[in-house]
């Protein structure tokens, strides 16, 4: 189990790291256009979060040691976690050079109604919620799940889509 956990880790680390490279390559790019980021206060906060997430995911799952075994519902919320997966790689797509991990306004462009954008406002935010709540069920880490879970709604109900939704329509015009 430990090995696969570990497999697992390295898997996601590896994909986070790779999106933070295509988010300065976007930032860049967008800040070519004449774009703007808002937000910045609060982006270490998202760090943090995510950095103590993954703290907690290895103290709580390795702290159970070799006789972890894997729980009997592993491979359904395993298989949700990696459906998250595909809906992370179509919001990406989707967005293109605008998608980013922090909040960037591209002044005058409209905007991106394709992909999974058709069918909900912000499905990034649900791909970071579902993770936060199924990886760590994968894996029997139920303090982490619960945890995360709750400090990310608050995060992101509270803060990051309120401030989001009105950057973005003070920004963007409608399609």
């Amino acid at each position: 189990m430990l090995l696969f956990f570990g497999f697992v880790m390295a898997g996601v680390v590896l994909q986070r790291l790779v999106e933070l490279l295509i988010a300065v390559r976007n930032a860049r790019y967008i800040r070519s256009k004449g774009g703007y980021e808002v937000g910045a206060s609060h982006y270490k906060y998202i760090v943090l979060l995510h950095f103590l997430f993954f703290l907690s995911l290895i103290f709580e799952v390795v702290g159970k040691g070799s006789a972890m075994v894997l729980p009997s519902w592993w491979a359904v919320s395993f298989s949700l976690f990696l459906i998250a997966q595909g809906l992370r790689y179509w919001c990406i797509r989707s967005l293109g050079k605008r998608w980013n991990t922090r909040i960037f306004i591209l002044p005058r462009e409209a905007l991106i109604k394709r992909g999974p954008y058709r069918f909900i406002r912000h499905p990034n935010y649900l791909v970071v919620s579902l993770e936060l709540l199924l990886l760590p069920l994968t894996f029997s880490a139920v303090a982490t799940a619960l945890t995360f879970s709750l400090l990310n709604a608050w995060l992101l109900l509270r803060i990051r889509i309120p401030l989001e939704e009105a950057s973005v329509y003070d920004g963007h015009r409608e399609s």
